[in-house]
């Protein structure tokens, strides 16, 4: 596995691959990587013939008071996890290679709509920060596809509404969310929560779980979100939003059909996400 930190580098080394007509996946992360990580490796594994993951922390996509110094940084771990998956190479840019003029004299892209509620409304300019890095990994790479977790409902919504705005010709391939033995989705900021939060932290998948038998089963709409909240109150978190949208996040039409139901909320200091799709019956109406 060639673990590459130049743009030229990366270019050259993808260039036989291409000439060959080989098809190249590319695999996002900001590093410190667990199981869900892997899974994305191994989706790319077998769609693509050359899998390239790249590591790199985003200052853009992180806000004022977020934890872009405290994130966890542990690239030799990572890349020994990459090459166990199969990874054929990693990417590891730093700040200055990708950003020469700094963060904020950066270029960006900015995908309208999908990106606005939810976590774009709770982090504003997040979104503009993920798809100005993952449209530059786009142009650097030029993958034939890439994978992204279904964990990151939204992130991936924005990712496709960018494919196809820009007509990139990329395959844009969800993966399944991984999870512990417990039901927690599995998350690099996992590793911030105490032992008590962490016992804590399987009941928002679970109260998901719960909410989203009921809204199937035909339950109010409002009333059980409001139930929701409360539950999570309860539990010990702090919601940030549970909203039910429909599966393309659209917030008018989440009446029947494919839906997702959506949450963040704090525990302590750390911020968790999670979703549930959904298949609602015809005489669920919206909040």
């Amino acid at each position: 596995m060639q673990c590459l930190q130049r743009i030229h580098a990366l270019r050259d080394a993808l260039h036989s691959h291409r000439r060959a007509g080989q098809r190249i996946g590319l695999v996002p992360t900001m590093g410190n990587l667990h199981d869900g990580h892997l899974a994305l490796v191994a989706a790319a594994r077998q769609h693509a013939d050359i899998v390239v993951a790249s590591i790199f922390v985003n200052p853009t996509q992180f806000g004022p008071g977020e934890d872009l110094e405290a994130y966890p940084r542990t690239l030799e771990a990572d890349c020994a996890r990459l090459r166990e998956a199969g990874c054929d190479l990693v990417f590891v840019p730093d700040e200055r290679t990708l950003y020469p003029r700094g963060g904020q004299r950066q270029t960006r892209v900015s995908v309208p709509e999908v990106s606005q509620g939810l976590c774009g409304g709770s982090r504003p300019g997040h979104f503009d920060g993920v798809a100005t890095i993952v449209t530059m990994l786009f142009n650097l790479v030029q993958p034939d596809l890439a994978c992204f977790g279904e964990k990151d409902y939204q992130q991936l919504a924005v990712i496709r509404r960018l494919v196809e705005d820009l007509h990139l010709p990329i395959e844009i391939i969800g993966v399944p969310i991984v999870r512990d033995a417990d039901g927690l989705a599995m998350s690099s900021r996992n590793g911030y929560l105490t032992t008590d939060q962490r016992r804590t932290a399987p009941h928002l998948q679970q109260t998901l779980r719960e909410l989203g038998d009921a809204l199937e089963a035909g339950a109010e709409v409002s009333a059980t979100l409001q139930e929701g909240r409360q539950r999570l109150c309860e539990a010990g978190f702090e919601p940030d939003y549970l909203e039910l949208r429909a599966a393309d996040l659209s917030e008018s039409n989440a009446s029947a059909g494919d839906a997702v139901l959506l949450a963040a909320a704090w525990l302590g200091s750390t911020r968790l996400i999670d979703n549930l799709t959904l298949r609602l019956p015809a005489a669920t109406s919206p909040p």
